[in-house]
């Protein structure tokens, strides 16, 4: 009887012992319950979720097209593109791949070398400033701008829509953005 006292006894203490190692992984208190949408209020995380989805499904698709034009033209460089919602660039989505090269080496007329990277953003930037093809001289490049032709940009469904590219000479810029922008232009 002495030993089945001291069983109970000590299983009693470890029942205790794995409670209390359990309490310290629970939280202070219950996370709020999520409110489900209302009719009139859709449910703007899966609404942007979907549509973060939709755009990086479309973007890869436009993405390959340029690379595959790129390909086309023997040019290596950067694509880019990038979707905003609404008439003006607020906010936006952006997607790139290197295709061949990210920067190029110096040479005789760039004695620097270039980051393709950084001039696709730079043609990106001014396209979402002035909603005009990069290059298109329709004010004096702003700090940050070269004025550089090569990306393109068009009002989709619901926002701004630009393809922008950098390697090659700006007029096979153009040609590989515009593979891009058309994939984009489809969809979005």
């Amino acid at each position: 009887m002495n030993q089945d006292k001291t069983f109970r006894k000590g299983l009693l203490i470890l029942t205790a012992m794995a409670m209390l190692a359990a309490v310290q992984n629970l939280p202070a208190q219950d996370k709020p319950a999520t409110p489900s949408p209302t009719a009139a209020e859709p449910a703007s995380t899966d609404v942007n979720a979907r549509a973060a989805v939709n755009f990086n499904d479309v973007a890869d698709k436009a993405l390959q097209a340029m690379k595959r034009r790129a390909e086309e033209l023997h040019i290596k460089g950067v694509a880019v593109v990038a979707c905003s919602e609404g008439d003006t660039v607020q906010s936006w989505s952006s997607k790139m791949v290197v295709v061949g090269h990210l920067s190029s080496p110096p040479s005789k007329n760039d004695p620097n070398g270039a980051n393709l990277l950084g001039i696709a953003y730079t043609k990106a930037a001014e396209m979402a400033d002035t909603l005009k093809d990069s290059g298109s001289h329709v004010r004096p490049p702003k700090t940050g701008e070269y004025g550089w032709q090569g990306g393109v940009v068009t009002r989709g469904k619901t926002g701004v829509l630009i393809a922008a590219f950098s390697g090659g000479p700006s007029e096979d810029d153009v040609k590989v953005s515009k593979a891009g922008l058309e994939i984009l232009a489809g969809q979005l």
